[in-house]
C-alpha cells in the first residue's frame, strides 16, 4: 500500500492513478463533509466531484508542510460547498423576487419598467458564466472587486474586466432593444 506522503507526491507530479487512489481513500470523508454542510446527497456528490477536479487542477498548490492531503481536500470541499450554498441562496433570492413581483398585481407599475427588467435579466442569462457570476456578486451580494476575486479565485484584473464587459453588454442590449426609447427613468439609467 502506498504511503500518504508518496501518494501526495505522486498526485503533485500528475500521476492519474494517484488521483484515483486519493479518491478511494478520501472520497468518503469528502462526501461526508459535503453532506453535513449541504444536507442534500445530490449536491454533496457534485461537490465531491468538484473537489477532486479542483484538486487535480491545483495539485501543485498542495504543500505537505502545511497539512495532510486529507486536510487539503477537505478545505477544497468546504470552499466548494460554500460556493454551492451561496449559489442556492442567490437563486432562492431571485425566485422570491420574481414571485413577489408576480404576486403583487395591485402595484401600478409601468409596462416599460417590466420590459426593462426582463431585458436586463435576459442579457444576464446570455453572459458567460464567470462574467455573470462577477456581476451577481457585485450587484446582488454587494461585494467589492477584491472580495469577488477572493470568492471566485479570479485575479482582480479579470474580475474588473468581467464587470466592465458585462455592464457594456447590458448597456448595448439595453439601447439596441429600445429599452431606452423614452421609457427609462433617471433612476433606471443610473442602474446600468
Amino acid at each position: 500500500m502506498i504511503s500518504h506522503d508518496e501518494l501526495a507526491e505522486r498526485l503533485r507530479d500528475g500521476d492519474e492513478k494517484a488521483l484515483r487512489t486519493a479518491y478511494e481513500r478520501h472520497g468518503a470523508a469528502v462526501l461526508y463533509l459535503a453532506q453535513r454542510l449541504l444536507s442534500n446527497r445530490a449536491d454533496a456528490e457534485d461537490v465531491t466531484q468538484l473537489t477532486f477536479v479542483a484538486a487535480w487542477a491545483g495539485r501543485e498548490t498542495f504543500d505537505p508542510q502545511r497539512g495532510t492531503l486529507l486536510g487539503w481536500l477537505l478545505g477544497i470541499a468546504r470552499r466548494k460547498a460554500i460556493d454551492r450554498i451561496r449559489s442556492t441562496v442567490r437563486d432562492d433570492r431571485v425566485t422570491q423576487t420574481v414571485r413577489a413581483q408576480l404576486s403583487a398585481p395591485d402595484q401600478a407599475e409601468l409596462p416599460e419598467r417590466v420590459v426593462d427588467r426582463l431585458v436586463v435579466a435576459d442579457e444576464l442569462g446570455r453572459l458567460p458564466a464567470e462574467q455573470r457570476r462577477t456581476l451577481e456578486l457585485a450587484f446582488f451580494d454587494d461585494l467589492t472587486h477584491p472580495q469577488i476575486a477572493a470568492v471566485t479565485g479570479l485575479p482582480l484584473g479579470t474580475v474588473k474586466s468581467h464587470i466592465r464587459r458585462g455592464l457594456a453588454n447590458l448597456r448595448r442590449r439595453w439601447e439596441v432593444d429600445g429599452a431606452t426609447s423614452g421609457s427609462r427613468s433617471a433612476g433606471s439609467s443610473r442602474a446600468l
